[in-house]
């Protein structure tokens, strides 16, 4: 096994002439002649003065912005250009790459969580940050990560994917816990995206990538234009087309291989891909709009996205698939008598336990009667699902801003946000049918739709007191929240029990059933809130912030929340800070109502797990109940060192969070527990073998350290700028229920991801030129291999991942008429994670859930025009 946590450079003929071509192309940059240095010295000062005029934001606060280094609560400001010239193009892998208590990983086989990826701030599930929009909320995704490897399972966070980074012109991240400020999610903290505000000029770009395996080819468009709209406001329209192919890290599966060798035609090699997914027709489009009257600002903004994703699902085995091809564990062939004599017997094993020859058990099946059936004589090599969704979103953002004449600030707003996932499933077939399939073996299981609607009044007003040294800030709000969760059922081959459900036969698309119309139906929640907030310097050097939150919903009932920050200047260098806050979840209507079906593979063979509401009498049987919000306690402090161009920031932090909402451990239903149902009227049990569901069962209790540093220096005839980030994060499970939670999933909660993340980062400029060069660490990791639930035993598939370090680097070079053109390269040295040490159960020949992912190297280029 090789030391992961040692750089290496790659061998391949590829890879050897990026590193060398970029290596050359940095040195030319750094190396560029003295005339051009002194324009260079000028430009770099003036990009300076307009980084400075940004790099402020309210976020966490309600009063006037501030810079990082004067921010009471621990606050990253990522530059819109820093954040849109990678070497990726979806905005989670931007903010993995930038921000390093940020996580997100390739998901290559986990149902919906393919289309709409789980992402981790500090340690913590996906709907535990809130994400903003120009400071106001956004909203939910449609898809419940139901496979989220222990840590994301049953969470239902944002869709960021549709917002594309040509269109921001900074990033906010507020790592500290603002529910009280904000209302439900802030648990982890907040990302605020603000959108560029251009009256004129625009820019045009192409982007392309691949990875050094010549797969995962990426092709972008983008285009935006800044106009006015009058002489007192602007229009900003961005737009994005993406197409991007999918990549395989796999081996082959040593069952698909038998089945081959025994002559089953048609056994695809590999049987199941493992890599990044198809993203087709990836369509995203933003518009910003604002209009100053005399007392009053209007603003306008909203997006429109849409994509096509598609990925691959467990192989299904002609010679052992359970309810498809086989009845009895694979020892003789599944025949289906579709009324009439009865159908005689077919062996595929001897005595041995070896595979029969197929041209032997063919020339059975061509002999068995008219009204006996088998998936063999249509599907003899297999088949492998392939499982997609069309993933649509829009929103619109609408309100005024001014001042009233006594001095009072107002800010009213109106949104409205939907997300919407239909999906389908291609290459399966439902075998409850029979012969009865769709011609094109396509099925469509149904949609979800998460839809929000938000009415805001925000007020604030600085007040002279007697016992502050600078007026205070005091802001108070309403809210008004209206969440839908609507299931619309799939077409009826999705979902219908055929005729051969009778003899053991699996109803329902295979790998997805559809959604049945009993299943179908619309689940909203309303609630209200108010808050009042206070921001006062009571010295010149001491700062004080204090929320209140009370938020009141028609299912569970209110809650109430309260923040409290300082700020300490103690020299003119270095200031202390600190923050003590109450937080809250709301379980969603989604979580509470939703029922699904998914393939899991439990104890070594393919199993379709039911996903229940916590309500349903199945579920209840098992311990469910009505869900309840999850609660934090929140607890920071840390320094800040600012002198000349020197920047240090050092945050500890502690995260307590009780109930927390997850889904349960499996359950199977024994005969005795499915008729007790059946006595109380509950026919659904007679649908479903294994259960689980949404449930309040464990407390956490979560630790870290962030270290942010940075520098500016003139060097090299050009400015360099130095950067360090690093983030150490651990979660302890402090109480579960072991009647709903393993200690498997315990230690799934603590270890899966790395603990230690950071990256080193310098970025050069030198007249049109800009060079960057960043160095990424993840530390080791751990995966559930196919989410087994198992540590040790059997059925265990643990991998212990080690620690890595990546490198990314990037040239660019801007002439004086606006075209510019930047190549890089991501995991420069064509890093992969060691071999699974399983792929020979599935043929995923890396660890799927590698925090830096598993598609080695990639290298890309960008050429646009800006006017």
């Amino acid at each position: 096994m090789r030391n992961a946590s040692t750089l290496r450079l790659s061998k391949t003929p590829v890879a050897l002439a990026i590193q060398r071509g970029l290596l050359g192309l940095g040195m030319l940059a750094i190396a560029t002649s003295a005339a051009a240095q002194a324009p260079a010295a000028q430009k770099a000062e003036d990009d300076t003065k307009t980084l400075d005029a940004v790099v402020v934001s309210s976020l966490g606060s309600r009063g006037a912005p501030r810079s990082e280094n004067l921010s009471a609560a621990p606050i990253d400001i990522i530059s819109g250009d820093q954040f849109h010239n990678q070497g990726t193009t979806d905005v989670l892998d931007q903010l993995r790459v930038l921000v390093p208590s940020f996580q997100v990983s390739t998901v290559p086989i986990d149902d919906a969580a393919t289309l709409v990826r789980p992402a981790n701030l500090r340690g913590l599930p996906p709907d535990s940050t809130l994400v903003l929009l120009n400071g106001k909320r956004r909203h939910r995704s449609a898809v419940i990560t139901f496979l989220g490897h222990g840590l994301s399972d049953g969470s239902q966070g944002p869709d960021v994917s549709t917002i594309p980074s040509l269109a921001l012109d900074q990033v906010e991240v507020l790592r500290d816990g603002a529910a009280a400020q904000y209302g439900s999610d802030a648990i982890a903290g907040v990302i605020n995206f603000n959108l560029k505000r251009l009256t004129e000029g625009g820019s045009a770009e192409t982007f392309y990538s691949q990875t050094y395996e010549g797969d995962g080819q990426n092709r972008q468009v983008a285009a935006q234009l800044g106009t006015k709209l009058t002489e007192n406001g602007f229009a900003t329209f961005t737009a994005e087309w993406r197409d991007g192919e999918a990549t395989s890290r796999s081996v082959q599966r040593p069952d698909a291989a038998e089945a081959a060798a025994a002559g089953y035609p048609g056994v695809p090699n590999p049987a199941q891909t493992w890599g990044s997914p198809n993203v087709n027709r990836d369509f995203k489009a933003v518009a910003n709009l604002g209009l100053s009257g005399e007392n009053v600002d209007y603003y306008l903004f909203g997006n429109v996205a849409s994509r096509d994703v598609d990925g691959g699902f467990y192989y299904r085995n002609p010679t052992s698939r359970s309810g498809v091809y086989s009845l009895d564990g694979g020892q003789t062939l599944a025949i289906g008598n579709l009324g009439g004599a009865a159908c005689p017997t077919i062996a595929l094993r001897n005595a041995q336990g070896n595979l029969i020859p197929f041209s032997t058990i063919n020339g059975q099946v061509n002999a068995l009667p008219s009204n006996c059936f088998t998936f063999l004589r249509s599907l003899p090599g297999g088949f492998t699902p392939r499982f997609g969704g069309i993933v649509r979103d829009t929103a619109l953002v609408g309100g005024a801003k001014g001042e009233w004449l006594n001095g009072i600030r107002y800010d009213f707003s109106a949104s409205r946000g939907q997300s919407e996932v239909e999906f389908y499933l291609l290459n399966t077939i439902n075998a409850s049918l029979g012969p009865r399939q769709p011609s094109d073996r396509r099925f469509k299981p149904g949609s979800n739709k998460q839809t929000e609607t938000n009415f805001n009044a925000d007020f604030s007003k600085t007040v002279d007191t007697s016992f502050t040294a600078y007026p205070m800030n005091l802001a108070a709000g309403l809210e008004w929240r209206e969440e839908e969760f609507e299931v619309v059922s799939g077409d009826p081959a999705s979902y219908e029990v055929g005729p051969l459900t009778a003899q053991g036969f699996l109803i329902g698309s295979n790998g997805f059933p559809g959604f049945k119309p009993s299943q179908a139906g619309t689940f909203a929640r309303q609630n209200w809130s108010a808050y009042i907030d206070s921001e006062a310097n009571f010295t010149e050097n001491f700062m004080m912030q204090a929320a209140a939150r009370y938020e009141d919903f028609d299912d569970f009932g209110s809650t109430a929340n309260w923040k409290l920050t300082g700020r300490w200047q103690a020299t003119d260098s270095i200031a202390f800070r600190a923050a003590a806050s109450t937080g809250f979840r709301a379980p969603t209507p989604g979580q509470s109502n939703v029922t699904q079906v998914s393939t899991q593979f439990i104890g070594g063979e393919l199993r379709d797990t039911a996903t229940l509401s916590p309500t349903n009498p199945i579920s209840q049987r098992f311990g469910g109940r009505q869900l309840q919000p999850e609660e934090s306690e929140n607890l920071s402090a840390g320094f800040v060192f600012s002198q000349d161009t020197w920047l240090v920031t050092l945050d500890l932090y502690s995260i307590k969070v009780t109930d927390r909402i997850a889904q349960s451990g499996n359950f199977t239903l024994t005969p005795a527990d499915r008729a007790a149902l059946l006595a109380q009227g509950v026919t659904d049990a007679a649908s479903y073998s294994t259960v689980r569901f949404f449930t309040n069962d464990f407390d956490t209790t979560t630790r870290g350290v962030d270290l942010v540093a940075s520098h500016d220096v003139d060097m090299w005839g050009g400015t360099t700028s130095f950067a360090l980030a690093m983030n150490w994060n651990e979660t302890k499970v402090d109480r579960f229920n072991p009647a709903v939670t393993s200690d498997a999933r315990v230690f799934i909660l603590e270890e899966a991801l790395p603990k230690t993340k950071g990256n080193f980062n310098i970025n050069h400029k030198n007249g049109n030129w800009h060079t960057n060069l960043r160095l990424s660490y993840y530390g080791s990791f751990f995966e559930d291999h196919l989410d087994t639930g198992a540590i040790t035993g059997p059925d265990a598939l643990p991998i212990y991942g080690d620690s890595a370090w990546i490198v990314d680097a990037e040239v660019g070079y801007k002439f004086d008429s606006g075209v510019f053109i930047n190549v890089g390269a991501q995991n420069l040295f064509d890093h992969y994670p060691d071999e699974n040490p399983w792929q020979d159960v599935v043929g995923a020949k890396y660890p799927a859930h590698t925090p830096y992912g598993f598609n080695g190297g990639v290298y890309y280029t960008r050429i646009g025009y800006e006017f």
